[in-house]
């Protein structure tokens, strides 16, 4: 009896060690897998049927360039995560609870709680310590039900159109049709990149103003931005979208510029001129003073007759 448990021990160790394998990377030739665990290809062989039973879905090859690969199966099985790769899902599940996606936040804290029951001490007290460490300062944006970017990511792989009511910035609301393209989070609004099939022309819409309506429309063949996504979308609510538009010409390094403007200001371009906007050219001349960096107006010459004007006041002052 003694001998049988220690070997079914032994097994089970075995079998936890190729699961952590097999996770690891897509595909493993057989002796690879025997080498690694110190045992016959037969032995492997046999411990793939056992993991097979578990529920485990393992694809296999067969000749001299054979081997291994793990698939998805009808159920999520058991997962073998690293140390750094399960702070990192701690640490995500902990962001998303906090998040910008409706819906998902009572999901995720379950999710972390059951994590941080099965991580071992020393790994519950440094994500613990990271909690207690850090403040947020991000603004939060509207909120998006999950089922609506779901939905909208299904009918990209698809390419399938969607028609949704869609609320204007004026309060308005009316019916879309769109061929979905992709989505942007600009770390506070979820967009969806568009061509608008009424309008003949590529749209920037906020996920948050959709309201699906179903079956979607039919399969289309998807047209090439003129920018790629990100680009197009930061352009869109960056500048494009303000009465008030300007191109600023901002002289700091690139890692400078990066720790100063949000994802919303605008487009940056690589020789370091902004494409931005705002509500009033004060406005413009505020947000850009707060940038801390100097920088040269190339238009409009409105705004420069202001920056002139205003530094003739605080001069004065």
């Amino acid at each position: 009896m003694r001998w049988q448990t220690g070997t079914m021990l032994e097994t089970s160790v075995r079998l936890l060690r190729l699961l952590s394998l097999l996770q690891s990377r897509p595909e493993w030739p057989g002796p690879e897998l025997a080498e690694r665990l110190g045992v016959t290809t037969r032995t492997v062989r046999n411990d793939i049927e056992r993991l097979r039973i578990l529920g485990y879905r393992i694809h296999s090859t067969t000749g001299t360039a054979g081997g291994y690969r793990l698939g998805a199966g009808a159920a999520l099985p058991p997962l073998i995560l690293d140390d750094e790769e399960a702070v990192a899902v701690a640490v995500s599940l902990r962001a998303a609870a906090s998040g910008t996606v409706a819906g998902i936040e009572e999901t995720s804290l379950r999710a972390l709680a059951k994590l941080q029951q099965m991580l071992p001490s020393r790994l519950r007290h440094r994500i613990d310590a990271l909690g207690a460490a850090t403040v947020s300062v991000a603004g939060r944006g509207p909120t998006v039900e999950a089922a609506t970017l779901t939905a909208v990511a299904a009918a990209i792989r698809d390419r399938e159109q969607l028609r949704f009511d869609y609320e204007g910035h004026d309060g308005t609301v009316g019916l879309r049709r769109a061929e979905p393209h992709r989505l942007v989070y600009t770390g506070r609004r979820w967009y969806l990149l568009a061509w608008d099939t009424g309008r003949e022309d590529w749209r920037t819409f906020r996920a948050d103003r959709i309201r699906l309506r179903t079956p979607n429309g039919p399969r289309f063949t998807p047209r090439q931005p003129p920018d790629d996504a990100a680009t197009h979308v930061v352009r869109g609510v960056g500048a494009a979208a303000w009465p008030y538009q300007a191109r600023v010409r901002l002289h700091a390094p690139p890692e400078r510029l990066a720790e100063v403007l949000p994802p919303t200001a605008g487009l940056l371009h690589e020789d370091g001129v902004l494409e931005t906007g705002g509500e009033s050219l004060h406005n413009l001349a505020a947000f850009l003073g707060t940038l801390g960096v100097p920088f040269t107006v190339l238009d409009p010459p409105e705004l420069r007759e202001l920056l002139h004007s205003l530094a003739e006041r605080y001069a004065g002052a």
